[in-house]
This record gives structure tokens, sequence and C-alpha cells, in this order.
């Protein structure tokens, strides 16, 4: 199946699943683990929040994860200091990667924004294939990072 249709049906199943569903945990479970479980190389899917000026772990599906994230270092903090997603073909490639997992060779993270317009964190996927994301994701993901504040 396209990616594409793969990513409306996520987005179809986010809208009657996160339908008046509070608190906030419970719709980060529920994207992370749709994403996690019905997208084709997706090894680790998740979420970090700023707290008091550190990033720390969320709701996330996969392996252990880190829990704190050194500040201004590695590719979720690259997409919240520069208010885009980024996407990785190569994470040993990327300067400063934080590599919570060494099996991860390609990564992609987009900005979570509270509905006020302010950063809050973001959604992050790693997956074992190199160069596994591409604009198509990046669009898609941008689209879900906004369902997660109501």
């Amino acid at each position: 199946m396209k990616k594409e249709i793969r990513y409306k049906h996520i987005i179809k199943q986010l809208e009657n699943l996160l339908i008046d569903t509070d608190p906030q945990i419970l719709r980060l479970a529920t994207i992370s683990t749709l994403l996690y479980q019905k997208m084709k190389g997706f090894y680790w899917t998740g979420f970090y929040f700023l707290q008091e000026g550190e990033l720390l772990l969320s709701t996330y599906h996969g392996t252990p994860a880190c829990q704190k994230l050194k500040k201004d270092s590695g590719v979720c903090w690259a997409a919240i200091n520069q208010k885009k997603t980024i996407i990785v073909p190569n994470v040993h490639e990327f300067s400063g990667h934080i590599a919570c997992d060494s099996r991860t060779n390609s990564e992609i993270v987009t900005p979570v924004y509270f509905k006020n317009g302010l950063i809050a964190g973001v959604l992050d996927i790693d997956s074992k294939n190199f160069n596994h994301f591409d604009e198509v994701d990046a669009l898609w993901l941008e689209k879900i990072s906004k369902m997660v504040f109501i």
C-alpha cells in the first residue's frame, strides 16, 4: 500500500479515536501506537516535550529511549531550534546525533506546537533502514503532529 494511503487511513483512525480524548497522554499514546503499528519500517515512534528548558521523553513505542536529550544536540533539538521537520537519511553522518539505539539508521523529527503557536516538543521517528523517510512522510507527519493538541 502506498505511503499516502497508509497515512490517510491513520489520520481517519485518529480522527475517530481522538474524539474528546483526554488526558493528553492518551492522545500521545494513540498517535505513537498507530504510527508504530501501521507504518512499515518505523522502528521507534515517540514524543519528546520541552519542560523548563529540557527536552524530556514522553509516550513512545519501541526500544528503551533516552530520557533527557542533551540541550542543542541531536535531531530533536535541531527540529526545535530550526522550527521545522528534519529528515536525516543517515544518522551516523548527522553531527551531534544522539544514539539512544545503535540500530537506528535514519530519522525524521517533526515539531509539535501548542494551539497558541508555541513549540511544545517533537514527534520523533526512527528506522533501521537508511534513507527511509522523505517529503511524503514529512507532509503527513506534520498533519498528524497538529492532532496532538485540541
